[in-house]
């Protein structure tokens, strides 16, 4: 029995900040971005992902690979820069591979968003 006065405290679950956040793209994609470090001023787009689920695989790629590389995203020189692009195009391959399957876009929906020369009037 708890003593009088005395209320059961819950702990509360601390959210992990992470260095990683995303934003809604173009037809429901998802773009993810990591804040800027060093001498970034913006967030570096780190991929376009197809879905919500694609991007915090993405995200947790990308955790993994900071981790091993600390400087990952400090791109002093041209080696790093090249080195950044690529792990970066590895990581959303193999998110991509790995991940749920996309369902393509029909050939119908995409002739309807797509502009056609019939409706141009000329004089």
């Amino acid at each position: 029995m708890r003593p009088a006065g005395k209320s059961h405290r819950v702990a509360k679950q601390q959210k992990s900040s992470s260095d990683y956040f995303t934003q809604p793209g173009k037809r429901g994609s998802v773009i993810v971005l990591r804040k800027p470090i060093g001498n970034r001023a913006t967030a570096k787009v780190c991929g376009v992902m197809p879905t919500r689920v694609h991007a915090k695989m993405l995200i947790q790629q990308l955790e993994k690979a900071e981790s091993v590389v600390k400087d990952l995203f400090m791109e002093a020189t041209d080696d790093g820069i090249e080195a950044l692009e690529a792990v970066l195009a590895a990581c959303c391959k193999e998110v991509l591979a790995k991940g749920p399957k996309v369902r393509a876009a029909r050939p119908d929906e995409a002739a309807e968003e797509a502009p056609s020369g019939d409706d141009v009037t000329s004089e």
